[in-house]
């Protein structure tokens, strides 16, 4: 608990128990928090939509388990089959943004 007494931001707090920016562990949890975001985008995105994993898999020539996976922050996309998803199958468009 000692060293959480001192953590006054979030940023701190992140630091603490993932680590400073750019350490393999950051990263790994940057990583893993976009997954998160992605996935949950996607899910919302679908219900939105009003259609099963299976008729996305369908739109998007990919399969039920390959969506469920990527709902589930479980699996890892390429950006081609993340676009293909969202335009084709969800008729949504992609923006990036590097900061």
């Amino acid at each position: 608990m000692k060293k959480y007494n001192n953590i006054q931001t979030f940023d701190q707090l992140i630091e603490v128990e993932h680590g400073e920016i750019g350490s393999d562990s950051r990263n790994k949890y940057e990583e893993s928090s976009q997954m998160f975001i992605i996935s949950e985008m996607l899910k919302d995105a679908r219900k939105e939509a009003k259609i099963t994993q299976q008729e996305l898999a369908e739109r998007t020539c990919t399969k039920k388990s390959y969506i469920s996976k990527l709902e589930n922050a479980k699996g890892n996309i390429q950006l081609s089959t993340l676009i293909r998803i969202f335009e084709m199958g969800l008729n949504k468009r992609i923006g990036l943004t590097f900061i």
